[in-house]
């Protein structure tokens, strides 16, 4: 099967769905599909089509990298040519993934968002009349998670196909430091950091040992170790070494994949009692609320003084992490392909 992954955002910038694209098409070459990623900003141009440069534009309270560029229709026309099949990533957005949607290959669409009030109002508005706006050539519809799902209108019969993570390349570290908790995420106001920070300082004052190390943000203030922008086996190290795992995200999250990477390396995870997160982590989550530092510092302060609690939160998380391993998930991916094209 020759599948074409295509991503509106710019595959040289982080960002969640932009590693979701690149992991799927590794996997699926592993099955021996054979795979085309279309998208701008890509820096490896072997069996990529690179759409060229993008422009930052605000959505979902952080800034989302475009391509505008018109001319990216006549190159994904020219490459859809020699494919079976179109995966559009985040469909409605423009330039990159509407046209995709009107090529003329056989589509399947991912919706990752999680909308927001004003893209609520929008599905609301758009209503049964977003199956004419994908078009025709749309076979099926997937979403991440059902929180992407619930503003959808209920013709798209959307299935719900998770993402995925690595879940073997995150291997606990026994014994690990008990007063050691992590936070992982970019440095905007909806990842939560300033409520964690604010949490810390009371978490400090009852157990002055502990340990606060933050990924993927540098502020340089005392009491705190800043590991900023680091790489995927630093990052697991410092998820398997950690206690516990902090989610203190305020909102806009569709999914949680650092739930799930948190989990998988055998930290305890705590996170912000979001629908999203609960679909993800379950039972195995210790949730409080979102944006409150206090319950937060209260929760941290619980655990840090009950390593059985630590442990049962440990082991239910890497045994729910199984279920979004991608050996599992691109196989289910395929499968949708396949129904697409019958």
């Amino acid at each position: 099967m020759r599948v074409g992954l295509v991503c509106p955002y710019d595959m040289g910038k982080p960002g969640g769905v932009q590693s979701q694209v690149s992991d799927l098409a590794r996997h699926l070459e592993k099955m021996g599909e054979e795979v085309l990623i279309i998208a701008p900003g890509l820096l490896d141009t072997e069996r990529r089509l690179d759409l060229g440069t993008t422009i930052s534009v605000p959505g979902n309270r952080s800034k989302v990298p475009l391509s505008i560029d018109p001319r990216v229709v006549g190159l994904i026309k020219g490459a859809a040519s020699m494919l079976d099949l179109l995966h559009v990533h985040e469909p409605l957005m423009p330039v990159v993934s509407l046209s995709a949607l009107r090529i003329g290959v056989p589509v399947v669409a991912t919706f990752h968002a999680a909308p927001g009030t004003s893209g609520t109002t929008l599905y609301k508005v758009i209503g049964s009349r977003l199956g004419k706006i994908l078009g025709p050539n749309v076979r099926k519809v997937t979403a991440v998670s059902a929180t992407a799902a619930a503003p959808l209108p209920p013709e798209l019969d959307v299935e719900i196909i998770p993402n995925g993570v690595d879940v073997a390349s995150f291997v606990p570290m026994i014994p690990r430091d008990p007063l050691r908790v992590s936070f992982l995420g970019r440095d905007e106001k909806r990842k939560g950091l300033d409520v964690l920070l604010e949490a810390w300082s009371r978490v400090a004052g009852v157990y002055p040992r502990a340990v606060l190390e933050v990924m993927g943000a540098d502020r340089g203030l005392d009491g705190v170790t800043w590991l900023g922008t680091i790489g995927d086996e630093e990052k697991a190290r410092v998820l398997a070494s950690s206690a516990i795992f902090v989610a203190p995200n305020l909102g806009g999250e569709s999914f949680g994949v650092v739930l799930v990477e948190g989990m998988a390396a055998g930290a305890a995870v705590v996170a912000s009692d979001l629908p999203s997160f609960r679909e993800v982590g379950g039972d195995a989550v210790r949730y409080f609320e979102a944006g409150s530092s206090s319950d937060l510092a209260n929760t941290l302060i619980d655990l840090l003084g009950n390593p059985a609690r630590v442990s049962k939160l440990s082991t239910a998380g890497r045994d729910r992490a199984q279920m979004f391993d991608w050996s599992t998930v691109a196989v289910r991916y395929r499968d949708v392909y396949e129904q697409a094209l019958s």
